[in-house]
């Protein structure tokens, strides 16, 4: 028989004492402590920051693999051609000609050189750089998750956001990957004033984007212009 629960055990005899986990359990209750995670990062700070997003450049490399597909299958062809014991084609012929006869100072051989490595620093420029200069990339502050805003989504909010000064009329935001500039009219209170309520306003709204790296603002208001 078992004894019952909330006596006393005997005498002589020992009793094991429940093991207390001090740690807190995750409230998330996935199992995982999120706010400790090494990735993470807080929303507001400076170790969020991301670099630009990559462009997959489809028409590019479209475009490039169409010219090698065909430039190699006419090569293949005339090759195929020439084994069968047909004639290579004319403008191979030609072309092998040309370059045999023309001397390297020629203008059509400079022209045709300096095509190809124009062409060719093209393709590098698009091999090393990004890309997507229109999407703007936020703080990082969760792991495996990037964000990005484009430009025209920036500008809109920015601009709401200078319409809710009193005594701008209209504005105009254009925001770049280093500045964001906003050109204001103001049809009532002094310039001065609607500028500098206008200058922490937009600091504001820029702050609160949550861009990696937020552009600085460059704000201008002038009276509208005479009707007539």
């Amino acid at each position: 028989m078992s004894e019952p629960q909330g006596t006393e055990p005997p005498e002589g005899t020992t009793q094991r004492l429940p093991v207390v986990d001090h740690q807190e359990e995750p409230e998330n209750g996935d199992g995982t402590d999120r706010s400790e995670s090494p990735g993470a990062a807080e929303p507001g700070g400076e170790g969020g920051r991301v670099g630009r997003f990559w462009s997959a450049r489809r028409v590019p490399a479209g475009i490039v693999a169409l010219l090698l597909l065909g430039l190699t299958g006419l090569f293949l062809y005339d090759i195929v051609s020439v084994r069968a014991g047909r004639p290579g084609m004319y403008w191979r012929r030609e072309l092998a000609e040309q370059l045999a006869e023309r001397p390297l100072d020629d203008t059509w051989v400079l022209v045709g050189a300096g095509v190809s490595a124009v062409l060719g620093l093209w393709l590098l420029v698009l091999a090393a750089t990004p890309g997507l200069r229109d999407v703007l990339p936020m703080r990082r502050t969760h792991t495996g998750v990037r964000a990005g805003l484009h430009r025209d989504a920036a500008a809109t909010a920015l601009r709401d956001r200078a319409m809710e000064v009193a005594g701008v009329q209209s504005a105009r935001v254009r925001v770049r990957r280093r500045r964001a500039d906003v050109r204001a009219v103001s049809h009532f209170r002094e310039l001065d004033d609607v500028r500098t309520d206008l200058d922490a306003v937009v600091a504001d709204a820029v702050g609160k984007l949550g861009l990696s790296r937020p552009p600085s603002p460059s704000v201008r208001v002038r009276r509208p212009g005479r009707k007539g």
